[in-house]
C-alpha cells in the first residue's frame, strides 16, 4: 500500500499543467466572479454613455499643373502639400467660419475634429464627432467648403495687385485711345492729323502689351493656384461610434479575468502553508503516512466504525499499513500523535487510527494526554468523570476501573479526567513512564493523544516515554514555518519521527486532491463506497 501511494505520487510530480488546471479549479468561483463583475459594470456603465457618432468627408487636393511632375521631388512636395493643408483646416479662422455657419460655438469643435492626410495620396480625411449625427455630418462638409474656398482665396491674393494694376492701366490707355480718335474726327488740320495718328498708334501699341500682361497673368494664376474639392461628402450617420457596449463588456471581462489570475497567483506566491507531500517532503524531510479527507461522521462516532468501507476508512487502514511498516524489526507499541494546531484534526486520527488497528485484533488504548483542551471522550462517545490525572494520584491497581471500553471491540480508552494546574510536568514526570509501561501490560498498542506542540511543551516532554511520533497536518492550514519548528523541537529531544499524516483534505476545493486520491479510483472502492452509501 505504501508502494503504491509512493508510485502514484512520483508519476504525477512532471504533470505540471494539471496542477494549475486544479488550481484554476479551485479558485474558479473567484476568476467567475470577478469575470462576471467586471464584465457587469462595463456594460452598465457603457448602457448608460452618451452615444456619439462619427461622420467623414474626404478632400481631394488639385494640384497646379506647373507642379505636376512624375519625379521623386514632386512626391514629396504632395505629401507636403497634403500635410500642409491638413494643419491648416483647424485653423482658428476656418473653424469660426464653419462654426457660425452651422450655429455653434468655436468651443463645441475642440477635440471633435480630426484631420489625416491619406499615405501616398492627395486625399485628405476629414472625421467629426458628435451626440447629434446630423450636426456631425454638417460640420464635416462645411469645414470641407470653407477650406476648399479659403485656399482659392489664398492663392488669388497673391495675383490681385498686379492684377488691379494692370485693369487700372487698361483703362487709363482706353480712355486715352478714345480721345485721340475723337480728335482725329473733328481735326482738320493735315499736320495735326497727321501727328495724332502717330499717337494713335502708339496708345494702342501700348494697349496691346497691357492686355499681354494682363493675359500672361491670368495664364500664371491659373497654372500655379491649386484648388480643393470634396469628393465623398460626409452623410448622416445612422449607427454610433460609441460606446461599443458588447466590446467594452468583452474587453473589461478579460481584464477581469487576467486581474483575478494575477490575484490568485499572488496569494499562492504568499501562501506559506502545506499543501502537497511535496511540500512536507521539501519542508520537513518526513514521509506522508497517509492523506485523509474531510468528512462528516455519523454522530461524531469515528467513520471506521460506521462506514468502514468508505474511502475515508481505507486511508486509515492505509495509514495502519504504512505506519506497520515503519518498524518492521520492532513493532512500535507507544505511539504519541500531535500537530501544530488545535484545529487539524488530530484527535480524529487518534480514534479512527485506533479503530483500524482494533480491528486487527489487536488490543489497542487510547490515553487522552491533552490536559488542557480534551476530547477524545466525545470521538469516541464516554464519559470523562475520571481518566489519566487520577492515576497520578492513586495506586496503579485502580486502573482498570479508569480504563473504559468502547463499542469496538479490542478499544479502550483512558480519558483526561479532572484538568491539573501543571499538565507538563505531570506527563513529563517519572510517574506518567509509570502509568506507560503498566497500560502497555495489557495492551498491544497505545495511542496517545497530545496537545499541540507548537502552543506547549506537553507533547516534548514524553518523547523518552513512546516509541514513535506521528504528526497531523492539515492542507492549507498548517504553517510551513510551525511545522518545521515541531519537527526542529523534537528532533533535538531524539524523537523518533515516523511521519506525517495530511488530514482534512478538501475533495470539493484542493487541487491537489487528484494527486493524493488517484489510487482511489480503483473500481473495488467506488463499489464498496456505492454499496455503503445503498446501505446507509
Amino acid at each position: 500500500m505504501n508502494y503504491q501511494l509512493q508510485e502514484t505520487e512520483n508519476d504525477f510530480e512532471s504533470i505540471d499543467i494539471r496542477q494549475y488546471l486544479a488550481l484554476f479549479w479551485q479558485w474558479a468561483w473567484l476568476i467567475a466572479l470577478v469575470t462576471v463583475l467586471a464584465g457587469l459594470v462595463s456594460f452598465l456603465v457603457s448602457q448608460r454613455m452618451t452615444p456619439e457618432y462619427s461622420a467623414s468627408t474626404t478632400l481631394y487636393i488639385n494640384e497646379a499643373p506647373s507642379t505636376k511632375a512624375t519625379d521623386y521631388n514632386s512626391i514629396i512636395t504632395s505629401e507636403r502639400i497634403s500635410g500642409t493643408y491638413s494643419k491648416m483646416i483647424t485653423t482658428r479662422p476656418i473653424l469660426e467660419e464653419v462654426a457660425t455657419r452651422v450655429g455653434v460655438t468655436v468651443g463645441y469643435l475642440d477635440g471633435r475634429i480630426t484631420v489625416s492626410p491619406i499615405r501616398d495620396t492627395t486625399l485628405i480625411q476629414i472625421t467629426v464627432k458628435s451626440s447629434d449625427p446630423i450636426l456631425a455630418a454638417q460640420i464635416a462638409n462645411e469645414l470641407a467648403n470653407v477650406f476648399s474656398e479659403r485656399v482659392v482665396l489664398i492663392q488669388e491674393e497673391r495675383f490681385t495687385v498686379s492684377k488691379e494694376s494692370l485693369q487700372t492701366q487698361i483703362s487709363d490707355m482706353e480712355a486715352q485711345i478714345d480721345e485721340v480718335i475723337s480728335a482725329l474726327v473733328t481735326e482738320d488740320d493735315a499736320g495735326v492729323k497727321a501727328s495724332l495718328e502717330t499717337k494713335l498708334t502708339q496708345y494702342r501699341a501700348i494697349y496691346s502689351n497691357l492686355i499681354l500682361s494682363y493675359e500672361q497673368i491670368r495664364l500664371s494664376e491659373a497654372q500655379t493656384v491649386s484648388t480643393v474639392m470634396a469628393v465623398d461628402p460626409a452623410t448622416v450617420p445612422t449607427q454610433p461610434i460609441s460606446p461599443q457596449v458588447m466590446r467594452n463588456t468583452a474587453l473589461a471581462a478579460m481584464v477581469g479575468l487576467m486581474l483575478a489570475v494575477g490575484v490568485i497567483f499572488l496569494i499562492e506566491a504568499l501562501d506559506d502553508t502545506i499543501k502537497t507531500p511535496d511540500d512536507v517532503k521539501k519542508t520537513l524531510g518526513l514521509p506522508v503516512l497517509g492523506v485523509i479527507a474531510k468528512h462528516d461522521s455519523e454522530e461524531g462516532k469515528p467513520i471506521t466504525s460506521t462506514t468502514p468501507r468508505s474511502p475515508v476508512a481505507e486511508a486509515f487502514r492505509s495509514l495502519r499499513t504504512n505506519i506497520q511498516y515503519t518498524a518492521i524489526d520492532s513493532p512500535l507499541e507507544k505511539i504519541l500523535i500531535t500537530s501544530t494546531d488545535p484545529r487539524e484534526g488530530k484527535s480524529t486520527v487518534v480514534t479512527n487510527l485506533g479503530v483500524v488497528f482494533a480491528q486487527l485484533g489487536r488490543k489497542v488504548t487510547l490515553i487522552d494526554a491533552d490536559l488542557r483542551k480534551p476530547s477524545l471522550h466525545r470521538k469516541v462517545g464516554v464519559q470523562n468523570r475520571t481518566g489519566l490525572t487520577a492515576l497520578f494520584v492513586r495506586s496503579m491497581d485502580t486502573l482498570e476501573l479508569i480504563m473504559q471500553k468502547t463499542e469496538t471491540p479490542n478499544l479502550n480508552i483512558i480519558t483526561s479526567g479532572e484538568l491539573p494546574p501543571n499538565p507538563s510536568e505531570l506527563l513529563g514526570s517519572k510517574k506518567m513512564k509509570s502509568i506507560l509501561d503498566k497500560i502497555a501490560e495489557s495492551s498491544d498498542m497505545i495511542i496517545i493523544d497530545s496537545p499541540p506542540a507548537l502552543a506547549v511543551t506537553d507533547s516534548l516532554v514524553m518523547v523518552p516515554y513512546v516509541d514513535a511520533v506521528l504528526i497531523v497536518i492539515k492542507p492549507g492550514f498548517t504553517k510551513a514555518k510551525s511545522a518545521l519548528l515541531i519537527v526542529e523541537q523534537f528532533k533535538r529531544s531524539n524523537a523518533n519521527l515516523i511521519g506525517v499524516v495530511m488530514n482534512e483534505l478538501d475533495l470539493g476545493r484542493s487541487r491537489y486532491s487528484y494527486k493524493y486520491y488517484q489510487y482511489k479510483s480503483d473500481k473495488n472502492y467506488g463499489k464498496y463506497y456505492s454499496h455503503e452509501k445503498k446501505s446507509a
